[in-house]
């Protein structure tokens, strides 16, 4: 497995071990010790899936209170995975970061708690797979505009599928400060 820390402080980009021959092939998605000797220890309470058509985007989300940690990673089809440092104070307050995630590739992504995070599918369909910390919160959930001028995210699609919530979702500079990460 080879972990490489992403550009924003918390964020590691993971390729695990493959093992392949012409029946296929096999890898660990998760392994405890495994992922914690390369420096994600992280306590996962949940799995989630979802299953998205070509240009679905869902994002930006997170929580706060009651943060999550995520490790995404495309069982099928391929996405365009992004963050947005949303810790205030941080040097990389306000900064995306983007990255291909596919079945193809098999690249994980962990996300810390303090991040925006997103997705839009570039493939027919994709199935996506994220480890959580803390179990969801539709309370606590903040969505952050996908478009937002000031995030400046360069994303691979131009009429996004969106969901009600994202569509309507407000910028980075209209939300309560209170909702951004200490």
């Amino acid at each position: 497995m080879k972990v490489t820390p992403g550009p924003f402080s918390g964020l590691l980009v993971i390729e695990p071990s493959v093992f392949g021959d012409s029946r296929g092939f096999f890898m660990e998605l998760w392994s405890e010790g495994r992922y914690r000797d390369a420096g994600l220890e992280a306590g996962f309470v949940q799995d989630n899936l979802s299953l998205s058509a070509r240009g679905t985007l869902r994002g930006l989300h997170f929580q706060n209170p009651r943060p999550q940690g995520k490790l995404v990673t495309v069982l099928e089809g391929a996405v365009y995975d992004v963050v947005a440092d949303l810790r205030r104070g941080s040097p990389t307050f306000g900064r995306t970061f983007g990255l291909a995630l596919s079945a193809e590739n098999k690249v994980q992504f962990y996300v810390p708690p303090g991040f925006a995070h997103g997705f839009v599918v570039v493939s027919d369909r994709a199935l996506f797979h994220y480890k959580v910390t803390s179990p969801y919160s539709p309370a606590d959930e903040v969505t952050v505009r996908w478009d937002d001028p000031d995030l400046g995210i360069d994303w691979p699609v131009d009429a996004p599928l969106l969901s009600a919530r994202d569509a309507a979702a407000p910028r980075l500079r209209d939300l309560n400060p209170d909702k951004l990460f200490a």
